[in-house]
């Protein structure tokens, strides 16, 4: 099992990184806020969690170590696997989900992509106190939206750098906009910076 790795970052694409140690690049699979916390040619540590599947062997990395424990635990919940897990921990910081499980928030829980109220009342039965309870560090509000995080991730796919698709989210950060919405305002930002 790889529980943490350290390398240089070689590359940073939407999703997932490239750390390189002593000649070996490892692809990590990773949150859309971890990938923009790092740099290029920066030395980086990450919690991993290897994932094995018949067909494959992913490396999901983290920058903290309970946001790696709530990764593994979220997927002990059925039909929740390594991808919705991922999207979790970017629509919700661990203390969150912790707080939505305590308080029973389905609401809360149904901001991940692909969890609905069904999927949000198992998460509650099945996760029980299996996150343990919040440190403190709840902010809620605080965290990329899942349209922030959509619209990036789309602006990239289209071409732009990733520091440029953040600039042009950055001014709709924390409004009530759909993902459409942000992208339109996003794309319109764009265009008139372009001059």
């Amino acid at each position: 099992m790889i529980s943490f790795f350290q390398g240089e970052v070689q590359a940073i694409k939407p999703g997932h990184l490239v750390l390189v140690n002593g000649g070996f690049g490892l692809s990590i699979q990773v949150t859309v806020g971890t990938a923009n916390q790092v740099r290029h040619g920066e030395l980086v540590g990450l919690y991993t969690s290897l994932i094995v599947r018949e067909d494959s062997l992913t490396l999901y990395g983290f920058l903290t170590e309970d946001e790696r424990d709530t990764f593994n635990v979220l997927q002990t919940v059925s039909k929740i696997g390594p991808r919705t897990a991922l999207q979790a921990l970017e629509a919700l910081t661990p203390d969150e989900l912790r707080q939505a499980v305590i308080s029973s928030d389905e609401k809360t829980l149904q901001r991940i992509p692909g969890i609905g109220k069904k999927s949000a009342q198992r998460m509650l039965i099945e996760i029980g106190d299996k996150l343990g309870t919040p440190t403190g560090n709840v902010k809620l509000g605080t965290t990329v939206s899942v349209a922030e995080t959509e619209v990036i991730a789309g602006l990239v796919s289209l071409g732009y750098s990733e520091v440029s698709a953040q600039a042009a989210v950055e001014p709709f950060q924390g409004s009530d906009m759909n993902t459409s919405e942000m992208l339109r305002a996003a794309l319109i930002q764009l265009g008139t910076n372009r001059g």
